[in-house]
């Protein structure tokens, strides 16, 4: 059974784009290894082992990032007033009054930067399918707590 990964079509983009950046950089990468290469003796080249290291690297990320094109399931935001994928979400933290935004994000999402919240965790796992006014409890790790969902747009 295949699992898909959900992700956003801004998710889905920025990885696209990443993917392109990595191939515009191969061929410098290729040049580095072959001028690394003349310069003699392999086993005691440090330069070549470098250059070979890092289009190793490259060319690993570029299969990892196809595979996660190939299983993504974009997803589409529906305006229906719902925490879901694609949603910006204002949420308050009822032990201690504070105030936060976060865009929910698919699970290969998450590291793209700040103020995203993958669907699938703790507190996302938690607010997902809500409405705006609605309190949830989280269940984490260090003890459940509770959020109110201010906004969802």
């Amino acid at each position: 059974m295949v699992y898909y990964q959900k992700m956003t079509p801004e998710g889905y983009m920025q990885i696209e784009d990443e993917i392109a950046a990595l191939k515009a950089d191969r061929p410098r990468r290729v040049q580095n290894l072959k001028e690394a290469r003349a310069l003699g003796d392999l086993s005691e080249n440090t330069e070549y082992s470098t250059a070979k290291r890092e289009l190793r690297h490259l060319d690993s990320r570029v299969r990892y990032l196809n595979k996660q094109l190939k299983y993504a399931e974009v997803i589409e935001t529906v305006n229906d007033g719902k925490v879901n994928l694609g949603k910006q979400v204002e949420i308050r933290y009822e032990d201690d009054q504070e105030v936060e935004e976060y865009r929910i994000v698919g699970r290969m999402e998450e590291a793209v930067g700040d103020g995203k919240l993958p669907f699938d965790s703790p507190l996302g796992h938690a607010l997902m399918k809500h409405k705006a006014g609605d309190r949830v409890t989280v269940e984490a790790l260090m003890g459940d707590y509770e959020v109110t969902i201010l906004s969802v747009k």
